[in-house]
């Protein structure tokens, strides 16, 4: 559980902090960041995770999110690992930008040579969350999570299989049906085998279609999205939670593409409505 710190800058009156640790589940160091708020001395805060997408790291929100106004006004912590192990001995696809290091999908890997160091399941549902609950003043009963397209497919996910865990799910540009689009043919396939079956558990749609439920859904999605009609199909995830009867918020926002510039315009939103479930 012992960490070292990278950096801490005081920011909207808490502290931005930037921190490694060795990780048992990925076999390597792992780098988060956490943005604490402004707080009473012993309080404990509610958890927002935010999972990233393909290429990124944890500082990709972390410099361009502008979520911290907005936490710190909800007296939020906010969460944000990184999408993959790295290290020199890390398998890797160095050609390939949506596989191997900055791809982990949030799978736990059962292919050889992938299944030593990526386990990103096991990293944010379990090893992680034990990480800030020794280290940061967190009240682990409420939680909810966030992500961004590979993240945002993380987020529904993982908030689908553990429902009990998180109050509400939100995401932007979500890859919502992997097993159904490129990116995700081609990382579920390396990653978990050939198998189709064992994909589903880390398809958000199929989830639903399997059984999964969660009452508080928000998905923001912009209309001019470069990767919207072949590898997010947002329309996919609409038409399964109606055929479940999930009353989830689907918005089309016009004009916004997959950038950071739409998640900032709309982060404010996102943590608000988290912090109404949260409590």
């Amino acid at each position: 559980m012992t960490l070292e710190t990278v950096s801490e800058n005081k920011a909207n009156g808490g502290t931005q902090g930037v921190y490694t640790h060795a990780s048992a589940e990925t076999g390597t160091e792992m780098t988060f960041s956490v943005f604490v708020p402004p707080h009473e001395k012993g309080a404990k805060l509610p958890v927002l995770w935010y999972l990233s997408g393909l290429t990124c790291t944890h500082a990709n929100v972390t410099e361009k999110g502008e979520f911290r106004a907005a936490c710190a006004e909800h007296g939020i912590v906010f969460v944000a690992p990184d999408t993959s192990p790295r290290g020199d001995d890390v398998p890797d696809a160095s050609d390939e930008y949506d596989f191997g290091k900055g791809a982990g999908f949030y799978v736990d890997a059962v292919q050889q040579p992938w299944s030593k160091h990526y386990r990103m399941r096991s990293y944010i549902e379990r090893e992680l969350p034990d990480v800030l609950a020794a280290n940061f003043p967190v009240d682990m009963a409420r939680q909810s999570i966030t992500g961004h397209s590979m993240g945002g497919h993380g987020a529904l996910t993982i908030g689908l299989r553990n429902p009990d865990r998180f109050k509400s799910i939100s995401a932007f540009s979500p890859i919502v049906a992997p097993s159904q689009v490129p990116w995700g043919e081609k990382a579920l396939g390396r990653y978990l085998g050939e198998d189709r079956k064992a994909w589903r558990e880390h398809d958000a749609v199929a989830l639903i279609e399997d059984g999964a439920r969660h009452d508080h859904i928000l998905i923001d999605q912009g209309t001019a999205d470069q990767f919207l009609d072949e590898q997010l199909q947002t329309h996919r995830f609409a038409g399964a939670c109606d055929a479940a009867g999930i009353d989830a918020t689907i918005r089309m926002q016009e004009g916004y593409d997959h950038s950071y510039y739409f998640i900032s315009t709309f982060m404010a939103e996102h943590v608000a409505w988290h912090a109404e479930w949260l409590g």
